[in-house]
């Protein structure tokens, strides 16, 4: 395994993304972990901060099709999958595919559609397939959803079932510009879109080499550990009502191997597993008293296990 690779990856994809987006550094290399162990994003925040412009400027980075879909109550679940339709002409039933086939899919505010609709991700999402009228048909490689929500307004939303959160891979939050980013973002975006110009610069041997490669990189026992005592930690916490799931588990090794590789690292420390733990682990849990979607304690309680859990000593 060539770690040198994971770095190159990282920097071509970061470095072309904030030709669009202002700062968010941290973010985009969250989001590049993610798509390394072929996870998803849910993406939580208000409207107007770049969330569809950095899915679109991450799909024209990667080369890979893109489909936005604005999900609404009325949504059905053949408006993404696609639907069988009879052809007159031919006098045969053929398949006119949906948004869902292609390679990077943004679910915008994914949580005004209904439980109906939004279970037709769940399959999607976990065994890269979809089943239409009995047929069974896989997706394009790689596939990769971002979905995103506003947790401020809760009029007309459906929240999402533990089921589909934990099918995310990572949570995160854009958050707002400081005044400097947001100066540039007008001096940038004051002639023209950025993003209509921007190309790719990574093939699809590159991504295939990251995402085939990754598990590689050494997690010690210790490490493994740590990971489970964190876990385990939200399953007895008394703050918390419902913990995680055997799935945050390797999640959190996985997101720990791709951190540690596109950092030019071959192995995992601690200091990975703590970076990883929240936005991993925080929407998977269900926090006692939690009112609405928007707040932080789910955080301030992984947190406060983060800094109850004794850290291993590194031991490669």
């Amino acid at each position: 395994m060539e770690i040198i690779k994971f770095q190159e990856f990282r920097n071509k994809v970061r470095g072309n993304i904030r030709k669009v987006i202002i700062g968010k550094a941290d973010n985009i290399d969250k989001i590049v972990v993610a798509f390394i162990t072929s996870g998803h994003v849910l993406l939580e925040d208000v409207p107007g901060l770049g969330k569809t412009k950095l899915s679109r400027s991450l799909a024209k980075t990667m080369n890979c099709s893109f489909k936005r879909i604005q999900f609404t109550p009325d949504l059905l679940p053949s408006d993404l999958t696609g639907i069988y339709f009879y052809n007159q002409r031919s006098q045969e039933f053929e398949f006119r595919e949906g948004p869902l086939l292609s390679q990077i899919v943004l679910a915008d505010e994914i949580n005004r559609a209904t439980p109906r609709t939004q279970s037709a991700l769940l399959e999607c999402m976990e065994e890269r397939q979809i089943t239409v009228e009995g047929n069974t048909i896989p997706l394009k490689k790689p596939f990769f959803v971002i979905a995103t929500q506003n947790p401020v307004e809760q009029f007309g939303t459906f929240p999402l079932p533990e089921a589909q959160l934990d099918r995310f891979f990572i949570k995160l939050s854009m958050g707002y510009p400081d005044y400097n980013e947001e100066k540039q973002m007008l001096d940038r975006f004051m002639d023209s879109d950025p993003l209509e110009t921007l190309q790719s610069v990574v093939t699809m041997e590159e991504i295939q080499y990251v995402q085939n490669n990754y598990s590689k990189v050494h997690v010690s026992e210790e490490i493994k550990n740590y990971i489970l005592d964190i876990v385990k930690a939200t399953r007895t916490h008394k703050e918390i009502e419902l913990g995680c799931s055997p799935r945050a588990s390797l999640n959190l090794m996985k997101g720990c191997q791709a951190l540690a590789a596109i950092k030019g690292r071959d192995y995992v420390i601690p200091e990975d597993v703590k970076e990883l733990a929240v936005p991993i682990m925080s929407h998977r849990i269900i926090v006692k008293n939690e009112i609405n979607i928007g707040n932080n304690k789910a955080q301030s309680v992984i947190n406060d296990i983060l800094n109850t859990v004794e850290t291993p000593l590194e031991k490669i």
